[in-house]
């Protein structure tokens, strides 16, 4: 019989993908993948409950691009399964961070054929494809800058202003390898392209009814839904302020501190019952101790 630590390790396998199986992150022996175990991302995707909060946020943001939207709203199936969309979206990230090489390539180039079937017009009227350049770059940033600020909120705050540009400059490796152009590759470059950003982006009825999808998808057991609602409102709160603002949250600090306080014992609670996660297996297959 499992223990309640191993019971939540599989559930959470099955919300970030690794439970799929199909790419086994410990083989071979000493491929390093993309990046190796010295690299800034193994730091940043390896830890689980800030990357999931990091990845909310990121979904949301990107969905205030009516392009982006239109991608998502046309050809996925999220109104019907949230929960497989995220799953394989942690799937891709996992293998392109922590995967090895050959299985790295084999995943981008999989979501490239995809992405050539994604085209239509968005809610303005206007064209869009998902092989943009970009659009990609949208995306991509959208996500990192997430990932980013999750992981300096509620893994490590003292992360170097250094090593955060190492961290952009190496997560633009998958970035271009899908298509994206001029990607920022620095905090400040990512700062000024988020800010150039801002007149394109609006939240409309459809974006909201992602967000609705998203805070009322099915936790997998009875027991995870308080859980997955404190991930749901940290992964709001890390929006910056003026986008919160355009889905019509603004927190009190007192609300902001509850929630900041949750997620960092439920990040707690989760450290200690995953133990075998993609940077764990990486890891692993390097022949490095953990």
């Amino acid at each position: 019989m499992l223990s309640l630590r191993d019971r939540i390790q599989q559930q959470v396998f099955r919300l970030n993908g690794l439970a799929m199986n199909d790419f086994d992150l410990s083989q071979p022996p000493g491929d390093p993948g993309l990046y190796g175990p010295d690299s800034v991302i193994w730091q940043v995707h390896g830890d689980f409950s800030s990357m999931l909060c990091g990845g909310i946020s990121a979904l949301l943001m990107q969905m205030l691009h009516p392009q982006a939207l239109a991608g998502v709203w046309d050809h996925s199936t999220f109104r019907e399964d949230m929960s497989g969309r995220l799953r394989r979206t942690s799937q891709f990230i996992a293998v392109t961070t922590f995967g090895n090489t050959a299985d790295a390539h084999t995943l981008i180039e999989r979501v490239k054929r995809i992405h050539l079937r994604v085209t239509g017009v968005d809610g303005q009227g206007n064209p869009y494809a998902a092989s943009d350049p970009a659009l990609l770059t949208w995306v991509h940033v959208a996500e990192t800058s997430r990932f980013l600020a999750a992981h300096l909120r509620y893994k490590n705050p003292l992360l170097s202003r250094e090593d955060q540009d190492r961290y952009y400059a190496e997560a633009a490796v998958v970035a271009e390898a899908l298509g994206a152009k001029q990607v920022p590759k620095t905090v400040q470059e990512v700062e000024a392209y988020l800010t150039a950003m801002r007149p394109q982006l609006r939240c409309d009825e459809r974006t909201r009814a992602v967000l609705a999808v998203l805070l009322t998808m099915p936790a997998p057991s009875w027991q995870a839904r308080p859980a997955m609602r404190t991930m749901m409102m940290a992964g709001i709160e890390l929006l910056p302020e003026w986008t919160q603002q355009q889905f019509g949250f603004r927190f009190s600090g007192w609300r902001r501190a509850l929630i900041r306080q949750r997620m960092k014992w439920l990040a707690s609670g989760l450290r200690w019952c995953v133990r075998r996660g993609g940077y764990y297996r990486a890891m692993q297959r390097m022949g490095r101790e953990i």
